[in-house]
């Protein structure tokens, strides 16, 4: 299954992000999809996951409430749009850490978290808005994404609440 380590935005930034203009013609992700990917995990064998649980919890364990900043605009990159999410750094290394031993890193590093809106084949012309929010992420969660075309699923398998 594809898993990811990720902290999904309260609903006030849900709000924010859900009246920016959305160009025709493009795949717009729903709130549903809105989640703040820390560590995308990939495709990771059902087995893994107790250790991932138990590796996450020894790492997360009085792990602080982290700041958040969304934007300042969106952004195109590769084929999709997306909003730069700020003040992971920390928290993301913590999980990068914690979990690199179990599911080696394949990703670009430094990773960068990002809220996706679009994804296809996106103009780079649709980025470029503004757009803000501020907020603190109190808990990360270990998803799931059971997804098909056209139905966005997501399952948090576990939570961890960060400290306030």
């Amino acid at each position: 299954m594809r898993l990811s380590v990720a902290i999904w935005p309260p609903p006030e930034i849900v709000d924010v992000l859900g009246v920016l203009e959305r160009a025709p013609g493009i795949a717009w992700s729903v709130p549903a999809q809105w989640l703040i990917k820390v560590r995308p995990l990939g495709t990771v064998p059902d087995r893994l996951v107790p250790d991932l649980v138990e590796a996450l919890t020894d790492a997360l364990e009085g792990a602080p409430a982290t700041p958040c900043a969304l934007g300042p605009r969106t952004r195109a990159l590769g084929g999709w749009i997306g909003v730069p999410v700020a003040g992971l750094d920390d928290l993301g290394a913590a999980v990068f850490e914690a979990t690199a031993p179990i599911v080696p890193v394949t990703h670009p590093q430094p990773f960068q978290a990002f809220v996706v809106l679009a994804r296809g084949r996106v103009p780079a012309r649709a980025a470029g808005q503004a757009i803000s929010g501020i907020w603190i992420a109190d808990r990360i969660s270990l998803v799931a994404d059971r997804s098909a075309p056209g139905r966005p699923r997501f399952e948090n398998l576990a939570g961890f609440p960060l400290s306030a």
